[in-house]
């Protein structure tokens, strides 16, 4: 587990902890390290679960999928982030959502229930890794807040501009890289993916905005209204 550390640390939820208390509580939460390929499932919708997961290498995407194969992307989790906690801190909870592997990654599990029981040695850490938990579940409310924000715009311009919006203002710049490919934005954002690129394409020679591949520019329009 030590190799992982220069991750751990940049963690949200081990913020706040020292190296040996990171190694304290990853004995204690029963973590466990899994390699998996591109494209496996590390949960699927229907099962329950008491461990959450920590990507240290590669990415994953937290999906919901229909019968027929439509994909909603929820979520993409780079090395850093978690997945799957709000289910394995509710026992019995059935995961609606899947996780899989969008690239060949190493997964540590930890076992949340170990977490929400008195610690047996009363650790300082211990407690410190609650509240940390508890902030990383709050800013999940938050994104997905975001999302429900994107995807709630009538049309596939409107959902397109908001996403962008929001990313500029998290990057504190017109010019930054998002995380998702066309396909796993149109998923995101719950349209089609050529309805979306005729839009990106109409926003491009508009003026509004330039990319290329995941890289996007905005141009501020002194005229809100005619960029809807």
């Amino acid at each position: 587990m030590k190799k992982f550390l220069p991750i751990l640390r940049n963690s949200p939820f081990f913020k706040g902890l020292t190296d040996n208390e990171i190694l304290s509580i990853l004995h204690c939460v029963n973590a466990t390290v899994i390699s998996q390929k591109r494209d496996s499932y590390i949960f699927r919708a229907g099962d329950a679960t008491e461990v959450m997961g920590l990507v240290v290498s590669g990415c994953v995407l937290v999906i919901q999928e229909d019968l027929w194969g439509h994909r909603n992307i929820l979520a993409k989790c780079h090395a850093g982030d978690f997945f799957g906690e709000p289910y394995a801190a509710s026992i019995g909870a059935v995961l609606n959502v899947s996780v899989v592997a969008d690239m060949d990654c190493e997964i540590i599990f930890l076992n949340v229930q170990r977490l929400l029981v008195t610690c047996p040695t009363a650790c300082g850490h211990h407690q410190k890794l609650i509240r940390n938990l508890v902030s990383v579940l709050a800013n999940k409310i938050l994104i997905l807040n975001d999302k429900i924000t994107h995807v709630g715009k009538r049309t596939t311009r409107e959902k397109l501009l908001s996403y962008l919006s929001a990313e500029s203002i998290r990057h504190s710049s017109l010019s930054f890289d998002i995380p998702f490919d066309r396909q796993q934005l149109a998923d995101y954002l719950c349209i089609d993916r050529a309805a979306m690129s005729t839009e990106i394409s109409k926003l491009q020679k508009e003026g509004f905005i330039k990319t290329n591949r995941k890289h996007f520019e905005l141009t501020v329009s002194n005229d809100a209204d005619s960029i809807i």
